[in-house]
């Protein structure tokens, strides 16, 4: 029971880290608010690596670690340019067809083999986000309603490449390599886009990175304590956290559409988890 609060408290702070990138991305370009996000990320990391010496950043591997890290900057990035044209409601719901996109990465990365029921759920969760799209609803029916999905598919990737080299690094050396990544993708892309911050907003950016950083920390202490499995209906408390800071921050209310879809995500997602912890059983029970 102690994973449960964990991962309530992870994706609440999750909402709230989006809503403040949200807001700063009202005045500032995306790639900059993603910047000051990963700026404090990495200097979070840098204190239990270097702890150990030089020899704590050194990856068994480097090209995992590296894919990784892109996928995450260009989750994290797609979702804060997302954030600047649909409500965030709307974009945190079509972002949980993640797992669609783990089960279609799982084969040809990690060689596993995917039943019909897994696909079903795939096709409803599909089904889900087009009714969240659909023409007529409050995320609108243009282009950058694909830029949420792109997120899905990039943390979607993340999470494999992290399952592909699982027990290869230290938790703590894959989150520098991680932070250190983005943070070098995102330096090189500011000049090309950047604006004269106000002190306020680099105070705003600076929390930013400390709360979604402690969010990911309570993920990681959260699944210390439980299986993913019984973790992932409690993820889903974020659809209703982020609608509710939504509306008290930018008095945007979810129509009954949006609400519908996201019913609709959230089954395909509880039903592929279930679907995992029964092949974990079955894997278990065959031994090695």
């Amino acid at each position: 029971m102690r994973g449960v609060p964990l991962i309530l408290a992870a994706v609440t702070i999750f909402s709230v880290s989006d809503a403040l990138a949200k807001h700063l991305g009202q005045f500032l370009p995306p790639v900059e608010v993603a910047w000051m996000r990963y700026a404090a990320f990495l200097t979070l990391t840098l204190a239990p690596v270097l702890r150990g010496g030089p020899a704590a950043l050194r990856t068994r591997a480097p090209a995992l670690q590296v894919l990784r890290g892109l996928a995450l900057v260009g989750s994290a990035l797609s979702f804060i340019v997302a954030l600047r044209f649909l409500p965030l409601a709307e974009a945190t719901a079509i972002n949980f067809v993640s797992p669609i996109f783990i089960t279609a990465l799982s084969i040809p990365i990690l060689g596993e083999v995917v039943g019909v029921r897994r696909w079903a759920a795939v096709a409803v969760g599909l089904a889900g986000v087009l009714i969240v799209v659909r023409p007529g609803g409050a995320s609108g029916s243009g282009a950058e309603v694909l830029l949420p999905v792109l997120t899905a598919a990039s943390w979607a990737l993340a999470v494999v490449v992290t399952r592909k080299m699982a027990g290869a690094d230290r938790p703590a050396t894959t989150l520098f390599w991680s932070a250190a990544v983005g943070f070098a993708v995102l330096s090189a892309l500011l000049p090309f886009d950047f604006v004269v911050p106000s002190a306020v907003q680099v105070g705003l950016g600076l929390l930013l990175g400390l709360i979604s950083s402690a969010g990911q920390w309570l993920i990681v202490l959260a699944y210390r304590h439980a299986a993913a499995s019984v973790l992932a209906p409690f993820s889903y408390f974020q659809l209703v956290s982020s609608a509710l800071l939504g509306f008290l921050a930018f008095g945007a209310v979810p129509d009954r559409w949006a609400l519908v879809g996201a019913g609709v995500i959230a089954a395909s997602g509880l039903y592929t988890a279930h679907r995992e912890r029964v092949r974990a059983k079955e894997r278990a029970a065959l031994g090695p």
